[in-house]
């Protein structure tokens, strides 16, 4: 069974859409009471700040170029509605970033699986995506912990006798 590229295209894409603008109105409807409590179940408050930051820093970008990292991806939209983010500004960025995501890695998998290359070596290709897709992770995770082992100003022994 085969299905055909342009109907995963449009499906992917309003999934995108929709599950983007859902997250913008839950952000805009209950986000302000989310950063007011203490801990909340399924959300990490580190993952919110990062995503505001981020929003700080690139504006109307931000929904567009989250598309492509992880983990801001998911927040982006809920942080725009916390922000209260015009829906009017909101709307066109986040039709364009789920335009190009959805077709440049929908498309991307439709051509590079039709490669002999890639049908010859599957499970090496398979096994390589994987990896790649975890770097970015693991680079970031032993930053986090290089940064707790460096010594600080107060850490340094006193040479005065």
């Amino acid at each position: 069974m085969s299905i055909n590229i342009s109907t995963l295209l449009v499906v992917g894409y309003f999934a995108a859409l929709l599950g983007d603008i859902s997250n913008y109105y839950i952000g805009r409807k209950i986000g302000s009471n989310i950063l007011r409590k203490q801990q909340v179940l399924f959300i990490k408050k580190e993952y919110l700040k990062k995503a505001q930051a981020f929003y700080k820093k690139h504006g109307s970008s931000t929904i567009i170029l989250a598309r492509f990292v992880p983990i801001l991806r998911t927040f982006a939209p809920f942080v725009a509605g916390i922000s209260q983010m015009s829906y009017l500004k909101f709307i066109p960025c986040n039709m364009v970033g789920d335009g190009l995501w959805v077709s440049l890695f929908l498309g991307g998998g439709y051509f590079a699986g039709n490669l002999s290359f890639i049908k010859a070596h599957f499970s090496f290709t398979l096994i390589t995506i994987i990896i790649v897709s975890l770097l970015p992770g693991i680079v970031l995770f032993f930053k986090e912990m290089h940064k707790k082992r460096e010594p600080n100003e107060n850490d340094i022994p006193s040479t005065e006798i």
